[in-house]
């Protein structure tokens, strides 16, 4: 006589799925899916309980996307074991998904579950010659909402990898920035402290936000820009919008937080009367403590002028590193004309003297030095060198298949204006001796 039964989960079966779950950790069987996602879905998809009296004694789980079905869960007690359970809750389950006109029905188990004979009874195959991969995504579905209201972003996983050259700036922040918040249990082993806040200084087109995007994608935190001249139209004012967004930003799980050009909220003080710009300062002064106690969290603050920055922004317990973000070398040069240069002719451009001829170039003015190469090859293949455009007989795309070449570099190079002058660049090696701090 069956003394247990089928039916529908309630929310005060949590314990039993509970019991369940660990009733498989202690049979050593790793379950796929984390309680967290099994205890989701049972209340937000498709649950099915056995129950004998009162006890929960098997459940099975499910979650339809489109026209495929997943078995998120099945266990039953192993004192229940081998009289049925498991095929008629998968039954059970699957009834309940079916309205969704499911096309196919699948399960991922752990190789050391035994209890097969409860999907293979009910249809399914077991299939050969499959291996299971899995990611964790770190921003959470209910995070989305509040990050998009915030102007938030996720970016690209590969940004890091893409920072061409600057090899001493990615090694400098991954040891003291990344490292600790990605490894942070491991940091606490050894007493480090991840940090919380760090200034980003240096000339202008350096490359100051895109580390900060890169340092956001390498953590894969969610990536916060705040934008004083957007804030500043709140009718709460610059800093109340402040206050307010340092709020908002709270309630996320991770963050990198930016703001570029900081001087304009958080330069030097004086003046009788106090200028109105001098509250907004205030209270970046008073947040920043406040952002610090939180975990998951890194504020970057970059700027162009350092030395217009107030004294008690910089000091210690505000900011944990003052990192200078200078000119590229040399190799940082070669990296970068090496990734702009079209892969089809790099081979025939010396690379060498366009590296030579840059130097005092930033990144910045390495880009548009080589994107306006670029530009003027293709206009001269297609205008001047017999292609269709000229009335010649050979194609446009015959006649730009050559690509730039090193005149083309070199002529670019000699147009462009440099971001940064001799004196601004002597003025920034002043500024790491003085304020720098890694």
């Amino acid at each position: 006589m069956t003394t247990w039964r089928i039916r529908d989960f309630h929310s005060a079966d949590l314990d039993g799925i509970l019991h369940l779950w660990e009733s498989l950790k202690a049979s050593n069987v790793e379950p796929v899916y984390a309680l967290s996602e099994v205890l989701a879905s049972c209340e937000k998809d498709h649950a099915v309980v056995a129950v004998q009296g009162d006890q929960v004694v098997g459940a099975a789980v499910g979650r339809a996307a489109h026209d495929q079905g997943w078995i998120v869960f099945l266990a039953t007690l192993p004192e229940f074991r081998g009289r049925g359970i498991g095929t008629s809750l998968l039954a059970a389950v699957e009834n309940r998904m079916a309205p969704h006109g499911l096309n196919k029905l699948s399960a991922l188990m752990p190789e050391s579950e035994t209890r097969v004979e409860a999907f293979l009874s009910r249809g399914f195959v077991l299939k050969k010659n499959l291996r299971y991969f899995e990611r964790t995504i770190p921003v959470q579905r209910q995070e989305l909402e509040p990050l998009g209201l915030l102007g938030g972003r996720i970016l690209a996983r590969d940004l890091w990898e893409n920072v061409a050259g600057m090899r001493n700036e990615k090694e400098l922040l991954e040891r003291r920035l990344v490292l600790p918040l990605a490894e942070a249990d491991l940091a606490d082993e050894f007493g480090v402290v991840p940090p919380r806040a760090v200034v980003l200084f240096g000339p202008p087109g350096t490359g100051k936000t895109t580390f900060a995007k890169a340092i956001a994608s390498r953590l894969e935190w969610p990536f916060v820009e705040v934008f004083p001249s957007r804030l500043a139209a709140d009718p709460k004012g610059l800093a109340g919008a402040l206050r307010e967004t340092f709020l908002e930003i709270a309630e996320l799980e991770h963050a990198v937080v930016f703001i570029d050009e900081v001087e304009e909220i958080a330069s030097q003080r004086s003046g009788e009367p106090p200028s109105p710009l001098q509250g907004v300062t205030n209270e970046l002064l008073k947040i920043i403590p406040a952002f610090r106690e939180q975990p998951g969290r890194l504020l970057v603050c970059a700027t162009n002028f350092i030395r217009a920055l107030d004294t008690a922004f910089l000091r210690h317990g505000r900011f944990d590193y003052v990192i200078p973000i200078g000119l590229p070398d040399s190799e940082a040069r070669r990296a970068m004309w090496e990734r702009f240069i079209p892969a089809t002719v790099v081979d025939d451009v010396d690379v060498e003297l366009l590296v030579d001829r840059t130097e005092g170039f930033s990144p910045a003015d390495i880009e548009y030095a080589a994107r306006s190469a670029s530009q003027r090859a293709l206009e001269k293949a297609v205008y001047d060198d017999g292609g269709l455009a000229s009335g010649g007989d050979v194609s446009i795309r015959e006649a730009v298949r050559k690509g730039p070449a090193t005149q083309d570099y070199l002529d670019a190079i000699a147009d462009t204006r440099t971001t940064v002058s001799k004196e601004v660049h002597e003025l920034f090696l002043e500024d790491i001796d003085a304020l720098g701090r890694v």
